[in-house]
């Protein structure tokens, strides 16, 4: 290797009888390429950042080939004499309970994070998971479906997916060095969306195919990817201060950073505003595609609708490690912003398939440049010791608040119909673009990170 390539510390380096079939992968890969520090490709050089991963990618693949089926199971399996085109509350019911988790538990798994074993916790948090969505590929093997059980089943998930969230951001930033975070940052989100756009596409094949059922037991099997990956590298624990607070106190310690970092604050009511309001489609992507684009939720049209999507969304988070590397993150989610704002009020018109597909492709680019600017800027700004629970905050924003928007407007779009409440994200989306300003205060740039657990009083 050469000597501007990132050096792979101790903390990140493979068991010792590995180390040679990690040299030898580096050597096939890499050769004697230099990478330029912070972006995906040198984040791909340290061995244990690679496994995991390449393992998170397998069983992602399957969560969103569970995702892109089951918002248009539910809607197909809730179509009666009352809703003939299925029911857009019971949809929303559903994503509540797959995402709502992630509002309700991701403090606690913030702070179990900070607290224990983190790859213990991966491990159990993925065998609950797959033990919940077997559970949910039985109920699909039904003539009639309990909609009270898929609705457990799926909060089941959601509730492991809740704990693993905060875990999982929080043990990849320790597995590069600091000056390549941006880079792994970027990887991140390309993990979800690259996922996204092949488990989108073999998800909608398979359930035309052989039926959710399958779909739902395949994603469970892939959850042992993840432990498989995490069991073969060293994943550090978070560093704790003694004399720090501690029970609730502890646990809330994230809002804390939040108050006190303007950057951190802002990221923080930016993602949470733009969840709510600006990303109802997503979770009623079954609803748009049959109401509003003529394309049946169950058909290979819609599953590639969503892949399409997904690849845009997968191109905008390699953007961010890559051609974008290095350029002022606040103004790149400004700009972005404002064209999201653009094309979501494009989409908001549309009424057939063949613009829709070049159109949410563009969208889901302009979307996860925001969300992987935001997210990257956040991740700059934390400490190793509140980093769990400042995450825990992050994913109850970007993730939690869908489901809540989803239960909010679910019954608005039923009474009404999708363009209205995606013409109210329009005019959210251009709100938060005007407010956009995710440059750090004086006293933040001068102590960027360094935030310490403030004593409990005695």
């Amino acid at each position: 290797m050469r000597n501007d390539a990132p050096a792979e510390s101790t903390d990140h380096a493979p068991p010792s009888d590995a180390i040679c079939d990690e040299e030898i992968v580096e050597a096939v890969i890499e050769g004697d390429r230099p990478w330029k520090r912070g972006t995906a490709g040198a984040a791909l050089r340290y061995p244990a950042y690679r496994r995991v991963f390449f393992g998170w990618l397998s069983s992602n693949i399957g969560s969103w080939m569970q995702n892109v089926v089951l918002g248009a199971w539910a809607l197909s399996i809730s179509r009666d004499a009352a809703h003939p085109d299925g029911s857009p509350a019971f949809v929303s019911i559903v994503l509540f309970a797959q995402l709502g988790p992630l509002l309700l538990f991701s403090l606690l798994g913030g702070t179990l994070a900070d607290r224990f074993d983190r790859k213990t916790l991966i491990a159990g948090a993925c065998v609950e998971q797959a033990m919940a969505a077997f559970a949910l590929a039985w109920v699909a093997t039904q003539p009639q479906p309990s909609h009270l059980a898929v609705v457990l089943c799926v909060f089941a998930v959601g509730m492991g997916q809740a704990l693993i969230g905060p875990t999982f951001s929080s043990v990849l930033p320790t597995l590069v060095d600091k000056e390549d975070l941006p880079g792994a940052v970027s990887l991140t989100s390309v993990n979800m969306n690259g996922s996204r756009v092949l488990g989108s596409a073999l998800g909608g094949v398979v359930w035309v195919l052989l039926g959710p059922a399958t779909v739902f037991a395949v994603n469970a099997v892939t959850y042992f990817f993840i432990i498989a990956a995490v069991a073969t590298v060293r994943i550090p624990n978070a560093v704790r201060h003694p004399g720090g607070p501690s029970g609730l106190r502890q646990m809330l310690a994230g809002f804390g950073v939040a108050r006190r970092d303007r950057v951190v604050g802002r990221v923080l009511v930016t993602c949470a505003t733009f969840s709510f309001f600006c990303l109802i489609w997503i979770g009623q992507m079954a609803v748009l595609a049959s109401h509003n684009l003529g394309i049946s939720e169950k058909s290979t049209a819609y599953s590639w609708l969503y892949s399409v999507f997904g690849l845009g969304a997968l191109l905008g988070a390699t953007a961010v490690g890559t051609i974008y590397a290095g350029r002022d993150l606040s103004r790149l989610v400004k700009l972005h912003l404002a064209g999201f704002t653009v094309l979501s009020a494009l989409l908001a018109t549309l009424r057939s398939a063949a613009p829709a597909y070049p159109t949410i492709f563009v969208l889901g680019f302009f979307y996860f440049v925001v969300i992987t600017g935001l997210s990257t800027l956040l991740q700059a700004q934390l400490d190793e010791s509140t980093r769990g629970r400042v995450m825990a905050l992050w994913i109850m924003a970007f993730g939690g608040t869908v489901p809540v928007g989803n239960l909010f407007f679910g019954p608005i779009i039923q009474a009404t119909n999708i363009t209205t409440v995606l013409l109210i994200g329009v005019v959210v989306a251009a709100g938060l673009t005007w407010w956009a300003d995710y440059r750090p205060a004086p006293a933040d740039a001068a102590g960027a990170g360094d935030f310490e657990l403030a004593p409990s009083p005695s």
